[in-house]
């Protein structure tokens, strides 16, 4: 005789203690968006202490962008192999090392190879922040754990807005940087202490590990799903626009092309951030109750970012107007929240067993693309005398490409999905009796 059951097997529970763990492994990711964010607040200070142009200023986060993306699947290897704890330490230890350096960097290069080490670091935070949460909480839970996970981030990034901004000029740089670090030293004793793989009689079955061959199947089985390539393009189109803005050259557009004083552009960068934060509980909470919401969300999210970008560049006059900055800041704190919608097509694409490495090559996306406009924007700077309106134009370039590859993939995706569910609830309806 069979039986229905309304839970796959093994789910885990959640609960309290779940929240708690998870909670460690949030805490390491927030500082590890701290440090990675804190050059956004910095950009124009590191420009006279190092005495660089923006070409050489942007050259500091594209290389943490490019270890940052380089890592991704060689990360979600790493993840799916050892699991999260050993990983989220191993960053943790990386990404402190990394921002203490670039506190008593006395030299361009130093502080280059400072960032690389931090970028190292924080490319082993989310996607093992991704994995606990698969491991702790039941899969109905997935899209706003995750979710929640992108807003505890952001919150990492108003603190380098808010705090370590005054810290910088009113400490001076080296006490800023090095007293940010102990944040580093902290989160990585919790990890150590209270961090768990997975919930009692939730192990993951055993997986064979065959050294290159293992390697190359993951990576090739997780590329082959249109689910897990699609994700990659939603991240893509949806991140770098809020990224490229936060990360270096929201702070100078801000003050230099349209005239405001750091402390307004602060405040701008800060709503950006709020607006992170609040849209990422909408669209979890959306997304988790209408699954079928995540690609209309990522497009309109996509276009309201490019319609905000041409109207304030385009905007006649020297400045634009205090009222369209503001929505412009508003909407790129969507840009975030969508992203995340680019694991919630790779999850369900991929077996548990190969959810690392699908999450590393689906996070690789938003800071390629970042990485690019992050290169073009300084170049463009140079080569115009500083005139954001063209530089700022690569933005769109990025979000075309993206958005073709969007439109070309959806259907194939949503095709293999459909067919994943079907033999999903044929599995779990039809279940041996004990």
């Amino acid at each position: 005789m069979n039986r229905p059951t309304t839970t796959l097997p093994g789910d885990p529970p959640g609960g309290r203690r779940a929240v708690a763990v998870w909670s460690i492994g949030v805490a390491v990711y927030f500082v590890a968006v701290i440090f990675r964010t804190s050059l956004g607040v910095a950009g124009l200070d590191a420009a006279d202490r190092f005495h660089v142009n923006a070409s050489a200023l942007s050259t500091f986060s594209i290389l943490q962008l490019l270890v940052y993306a380089g890592m991704q699947i060689p990360v979600g290897l790493l993840v799916d192999r050892l699991g999260t704890k050993k990983v989220l330490c191993l960053g943790a230890v990386l990404f402190t090392a990394g921002q203490l350096g670039f506190a008593f960097s006395p030299s361009y290069g130093t502080a280059l190879a400072s960032r690389a080490l931090l970028g190292c670091g924080d490319a082993m935070t989310f996607i093992s922040v991704l994995r606990l949460g698969t491991r702790w909480f039941p899969a109905r839970r997935g899209p706003f754990v995750a979710q929640l996970a992108g807003l505890v981030g952001m919150a990492g990034n108003l603190v380098s807005t808010l705090v370590l901004a005054r810290l910088l000029h009113g400490l001076g740089w080296t006490p800023a940087f090095a007293g940010s670090a102990l944040a580093g030293a902290v989160v990585l004793v919790l990890a150590l202490l209270f961090l768990k793989d997975h919930p009692e009689g939730h192990e993951p079955e055993p997986f064979p590990h065959q050294g290159g061959a293992y390697v190359r199947r993951q990576i090739v089985e997780a590329w082959r799903e249109p689910g897990t390539r699609l994700g990659m393009w939603v991240h893509f189109t949806t991140q770098f626009p809020a990224m490229v803005f936060l990360l270096l050259w929201g702070l100078p557009f801000l003050v230099q092309a349209q005239g405001l004083s750091r402390a307004t552009a602060g405040e701008l960068l800060t709503l950006v951030v709020l607006s992170n934060m609040v849209v990422g509980l909408v669209y979890g909470q959306v997304v988790a109750r209408h699954h079928a919401a995540r690609l209309p969300l990522a497009l309109g999210t996509v276009a309201a970012t490019a319609v905000m970008w041409a109207l304030t560049l385009a905007w006649p006059g020297t400045h634009a107007p205090m009222a369209l900055l503001v929505v412009l800041c508003v909407v790129l704190g969507a840009c975030g929240p969508a992203s995340m919608l680019g694991f919630d097509f790779a999850r369900p694409a991929n077996p548990p067993e190969r959810q690392g490495t699908a999450s590393g090559i689906t996070n690789m996306g938003g800071f390629i693309a970042s990485m690019t406009t992050l290169f073009a924007i300084g170049v463009l700077l140079d080569a115009t005398g500083d005139d954001y309106s063209v530089a700022f134009c690569a933005v769109f370039v990025l979000q075309a490409l993206g958005l073709t590859q969007i439109l070309r993939l959806r259907g194939r995706a949503a095709r293999r999905e459909r067919e994943r569910l079907v033999a999903s609830r044929v599995e779990t309806v039809h279940v041996p009796a004990a």
